[in-house]
């Protein structure tokens, strides 16, 4: 189960400094718990609970810094905060930025009939019982135009 999230830097030519903090806060309990930190590749820090569960699903620029769920379970429901701290390094100063995405987690023990995909196969049918008879009608359009060529070439000859 992939969780997404973006955080887009304003310049890439800036020089920046990003960590990366996800937090879970169950959909029973009130305490939120820090479950991954991402500062590098060999830099990242996984709360002993998720061990083994957990795997860094963003991109190298760190423009998308999401991660993923494996072997998800009930109790992994609940709120997921992904927090962004950026420092931007000019020639002059340092700017500090922070961005925070919540993100609510349902787990259903059985899953839900896509619904798109439904309505894509019906269409896909629809559309295919159409165009034949669409093309049915073409060919007995072309075949009577073709008779009545043949009938007035008969008539003249």
């Amino acid at each position: 189960m992939k969780l997404t999230c973006i955080s887009c830097m304003r310049r890439e030519e800036v020089e920046t400094t990003t960590e990366v903090n996800w937090y879970f806060n169950s959909s029973t309990g009130k305490l939120q718990t820090l479950i991954f930190t991402f500062r590098s590749e060999k830099d990242n820090y996984t709360n002993m609970n998720w061990t083994g569960r957990l795997q860094w699903d963003g991109s190298h620029d760190l423009q998308d810094v999401s991660i993923s769920i494996v072997n998800i379970t009930q109790s992994d429901a609940g709120t997921y905060t992904c927090e962004v701290k950026r420092e931007f390094i000019y020639k002059v100063y340092r700017k500090s930025l922070t961005s925070t995405k919540v993100i609510f987690l349902e787990v259903k023990s059985e899953a839900s009939e896509d619904t798109t995909a439904v309505y894509s196969e019906i269409m896909m049918y629809f559309l295919l019982v159409f165009l034949t008879f669409w093309l049915l009608v073409e060919m007995v359009y072309c075949y009577r135009k073709i008779s009545k060529a043949d009938e007035v070439a008969q008539d003249n000859a």
